[in-house]
């Protein structure tokens, strides 16, 4: 069987059982009230007489600070809790097959409820007549966020059989990942460090990256942030997995 062939094995197993519970249904229901509210109430998109988006896509970071690792926490911690990690690494296939194909079966999932936001887009352009360059690259730059923040949850879950443990320490990480460009960082690292210190550990911000993109401006930098960062954690999910079976 070809790595192709694996990974789609894998995924169709793991995008199917997200769908063989009311959990993912109450997800969605989740999201989509919160990119309701924060657009159109706490976002002040009345008050701001703007037709544009700017108002849903800022606050996602945060949204997806919690329901990401809400997503990723079951990838792994309840594969190991129940045994069935190991049943999974008997059947002839490679680690990173597994790795892969459960990732974009999360990545899958978070992409169709950003997709099913739609009709905030639809609403906004029958109000007014906004410029859909900044509101196609910010749903491109939020999907690549979302995606970032599954591959750091995969990481964790695959260090634990607990999924709140797992939950945890993926939102510990990806809220440092997002305030990396925050002032309330950058302060004392101004003060404390060279100019170029700054520079890096503003580079390696969430939001920054993210702020661009939904401006409009999809710059191949931050195209290949978001890709490296999902590379790096899958191949560190990968690691773990290949310790924890040797061990």
């Amino acid at each position: 069987m070809t790595a192709a062939r694996t990974v789609a094995v894998v995924f169709r197993r793991e995008f199917t059982g997200y769908f063989a519970s009311p959990v993912a249904y109450v997800f969605l229901i989740v999201f989509l009230a919160l990119a309701g509210a924060m657009t159109f109430f706490f976002g002040s998109f009345f008050q701001r007489n703007q037709a544009d988006l700017d108002s849903f896509f800022v606050f996602h970071p945060w949204v997806y600070l919690f329901l990401m690792p809400a997503i990723a926490m079951r990838l792994w911690a309840e594969e190991r809790k129940t045994g069935t990690v190991e049943l999974l690494f008997t059947l002839p296939i490679a680690t990173w097959h597994a790795v892969m194909g459960k990732f974009l079966a999360a990545w899958l999932f978070a992409g169709i409820a950003l997709a099913l936001t739609f009709p905030i887009w639809i609403t906004v352009a029958t109000l007014g007549a906004p410029d859909h360059g900044p509101i196609l690259a910010g749903y491109i730059g939020s999907f690549l966020m979302a995606g970032g923040y599954l591959a750091i949850g995969s990481c964790l879950s695959a260090t634990t059989k607990n999924q709140v443990i797992a939950f945890v320490l993926a939102a510990i990480v990806c809220f440092v990942f997002s305030m990396a460009g925050a002032e309330v960082v950058l302060g004392p690292i101004r003060e404390l460090l060279p100019a170029g210190s700054v520079e890096l550990v503003s580079s390696f911000s969430f939001l920054n990256h993210f702020a661009e993109m939904r401006k409009g401006v999809i710059d191949l930098r931050n195209l290949l942030y978001f890709l490296s960062v999902i590379g790096v954690f899958l191949f560190a999910t990968v690691l773990v997995l290949d310790l924890k079976k040797g061990a």
